[in-house]
């Protein structure tokens, strides 16, 4: 799951990025409203965490602009202004949750929960493919009894290939996926943690398939 962080104060970006990325996500940071909509029209991402009072333009007329082009990404807004009117304006532009500073990292974990059971929608985030079960909201994955312990990026690209199960995935892809704005995924980083990944799927019935200049494909059992 990715989230993005859009928040102008570089301490708390930090924090918010910091205790995220420990409980799974892939976390982006930025600190600029115009950057921010600059980024939106060509990535995707789960939940964005969004400031209000943010430099370039402020945050709920990046909530408009990207509710204007029909993306329906989760949004929590997160923002010092604690009068009902903010609120109200926040989430009649379409903002799907609301936080008020000052604020406890672990509600802020528990809102980013919430939001993606809601994107769950319709379907159910624990699936089952061949011995393999999968949860992407509780971030668990077993084997049989026996849970699999995926560091954040194995879990990802695992998130990644069942999403996308029976479909080509180009390396290209995959870095893009796995990283964050602060650093890069080399295609030999990327044949690594395939390499980890099928290792620990070995014995669920489910296969990595390597096909050759185009890049993964997982079969389905």
């Amino acid at each position: 799951m990715r989230v993005l962080v859009v928040e102008d104060n570089a301490a708390l970006a930090d924090g918010i990025s910091t205790a995220l990325s420990q409980i799974g996500f892939a976390v982006d940071v930025l600190a600029d409203g115009l950057e921010a909509d600059e980024v939106l029209r060509t990535q995707s991402y789960d939940v964005i965490v969004l400031d209000l009072n943010l430099p370039g333009c402020d945050g709920l007329e990046v909530l408009k602009r990207l509710r204007m082009r029909k993306d329906e990404t989760q949004i929590l807004i997160l923002t010092a202004r604690d009068h009902i009117q903010d609120r109200v304006t926040g989430l009649d532009l379409g903002a799907d949750d609301y936080l008020t500073k000052p604020f406890e990292l672990v509600e802020l974990e528990a809102r980013v929960r919430a939001l993606l059971r809601r994107t769950s929608g319709k379907k159910s985030p624990a699936l089952e493919i061949g011995a393999l079960r999968f949860n992407s909201v509780a971030r668990t994955a077993h084997i049989g009894q026996l849970s699999l312990e995926l560091p954040k990026r194995e879990f990802c690209l695992l998130e990644l290939f069942i999403s996308r199960i029976g479909h080509v995935i180009s390396k290209e892809q995959i870095a893009d996926s796995l990283a964050n704005f602060d650093d890069e995924i080399t295609p030999n980083a990327v044949e690594i943690y395939i390499s980890r990944l099928r290792k620990k799927l070995k014995s669920s019935g489910i296969n990595i398939k390597t096909v050759r200049g185009l890049g993964y494909l997982m079969e389905k059992p």
